[in-house]
Formats: structure tokens, sequence, C-alpha cells
């Protein structure tokens, strides 16, 4: 086994070898500006990451974490995933919604990371949810897809659920609190009268995926999902509306090998067929900037 007290730094032995004061050690973790990681309520640096972070800082690349795992963190999205997987690129996954992905993008622990967030104050999507936190910083917010959301319900609708109104007195299967959809979804049962009381909610479902097959399975009467995925497991879906999912990068990594094997994909055939194929997505605005960080 390796020598993990070896191979990492506490907040006091870092504080130490860059003689500064541990407050100013942990300001640095939680802006995202130094390699970190959490394990069990603790800071942990490695030392190979910190090497390389002083050596980058040392050039004048002052205010950006230097190393990156190569994950792709946020929101779940069946093209997106499909996509990582098909291109070749090598970039892992962790999707746990929305909201957890942009926390462990500022941690610095992917190097980029999906979301559609809705602001109800303003009505936009995403950037509402970053410029504050991530101005100054050298990211990119640039757009997915444009996707339909709705309810998928049981084949042949037998609940007869035509909107969200029609939720109250019904199971719905919810997503996990992080996730921009179960966001979205409180607000739409708030517009229409309703709240925690009138519905039922099953277990959450971690994935669009896993929403969907509650419903397959008979868990719950209702899930707030995507018409392609109602379409593969032959269920009926009820649209809501059009959402924007968005993608946040570290500008650093765009340019490195993974991320642009990556978007390199989105010029070939079999992107453009699985995308042409998906129900629900309107893929024509890829790549367009909603937010470019200073």
């Amino acid at each position: 086994m390796a020598d993990l007290a070896g191979e990492y730094l506490t907040t006091k032995e870092l504080a130490d070898l860059l003689r500064i004061k541990e407050r100013k050690v942990y300001d640095l973790a939680a802006s995202g500006d130094i390699p970190c990681t959490r394990a069990l309520g603790k800071l942990l640096f490695q030392r190979s990451a910190i090497d390389v972070w002083l050596s980058r800082h040392g050039s004048g690349d002052a205010g950006t974490p230097a190393v990156f795992p190569s994950v792709f963190l946020g929101s779940h999205d069946p093209l997106l995933e499909w996509a990582l997987r098909e291109s070749g690129s090598g970039i892992a996954t962790f999707f746990d919604g929305s909201l957890d992905g942009l926390d462990r993008f500022e941690s610095a622990e992917g190097i980029a990371t999906g979301l559609h967030v809705f602001d109800s104050g303003t009505g936009e999507w995403n950037v509402p949810s970053i410029e504050k936190r991530f101005a100054g910083k050298p990211v990119a917010l640039v757009e997915w897809a444009a996707r339909e959301r709705g309810l998928i319900v049981a084949a042949g609708n037998p609940k007869k659920i035509s909107a969200v109104d029609d939720l109250n007195g019904h199971k719905v299967v919810p997503r996990q609190p992080e996730a921009g959809s179960q966001v979205l979804l409180n607000h739409l049962l708030a517009e229409a009268g309703l709240n925690e009381t009138s519905v039922t909610f099953t277990h959450a479902a971690r994935t669009e995926t896993d929403a969907a097959l509650a419903v397959l399975e008979g868990q719950a009467d209702a899930a707030f999902g995507l018409p392609s995925l109602a379409k593969q497991y032959r269920l009926e879906f009820v649209p809501v509306m059009r959402e924007r999912f968005d993608l946040l990068v570290w500008r650093s990594e765009w340019f490195e090998g993974p991320f642009q094997k990556f978007f390199a994909f989105f010029q070939s055939r079999a992107f453009s067929e699985k995308a042409n194929t998906m129900d629900g997505y309107d893929a024509s605005n890829l790549g367009r900037v909603h937010f470019n960080g200073k």
C-alpha cells in the first residue's frame, strides 16, 4: 500500500512549506486556487500536485488551480455521458447534480461540470448561478444543448397527468436536492400552488435514467425527466418546458488533449446521428459562450 502520509500534506505542513498562515491555505483551497482533496472533513494536498502548482505559479500563472483530475462533474445528461465515452477522451465522470458539480468544480475536483440551473428571479439559465461565484476565475460557460423537459408517466398515461398541477396526490420520483431538475421541479410545484405535502415523493433517483426506470417499474406515477428516456423505455411524455444545459470548463483544460478530443468528436457523423435520434435535444448552438471569466 502506498505511503499516504508521505504522499499528502496537511494544512499545517503546507503552510509551513509555503511560509504562510494556515488561514491563508484554507482561503486558497476554498477559492480553488490550489489543488486539494477533502477526506473525512480534512483538507489534504498531494505533494506532486503542489510541486506542479508551485512551478506554474513561479512562471506567472497566478490565481489558477494547477492540477485538475480528468473528471467531468455535475448533472447527468444521457447524450453527454454517451459522447464522453464514445469520443475516447479518457475523461471519467462523476455526475451527482448541478449544484454538487459546481461545488466540486470550484474545489478543482474536475476539468468541467454540466449544469441546468434555473434562476426564478431572472428567468435565466445557469449564468446567475456562476457569474458572482466565478467572477475573476479563468472559466468559460458554453452551451451543450437545449432540452425538452416534462413529466414521464406510464404507458397510456393511466393517471391522466397532463400538467404539473395534476401531480397533486400522486407519487413522484424526485432527484437529489443538488440536481438542477429538482430545483426546477420545486419551483414549478410552488407556481402550481403545490408543496411537498401535495405529492408523495418516493426514493430519490440520482440520474435521469434512474428516474425513468422508477416510473417503468411502477415505483412512481411520474418523474420530471427527458423525452429521450421516455421513448427508450416506451413510456409517455408530457412536455412542460425547454431548458438549457451548459458546460462550465476551466479555460486551461479546454486546450488539453482529453477535452480537445472530446470536443472534436462533436464534428463527427456519429455524434450528429446520435443527437438527431434523441428526442427533445437541440444541439444547434453547441459551443456558444454564455459566460467568460476574466
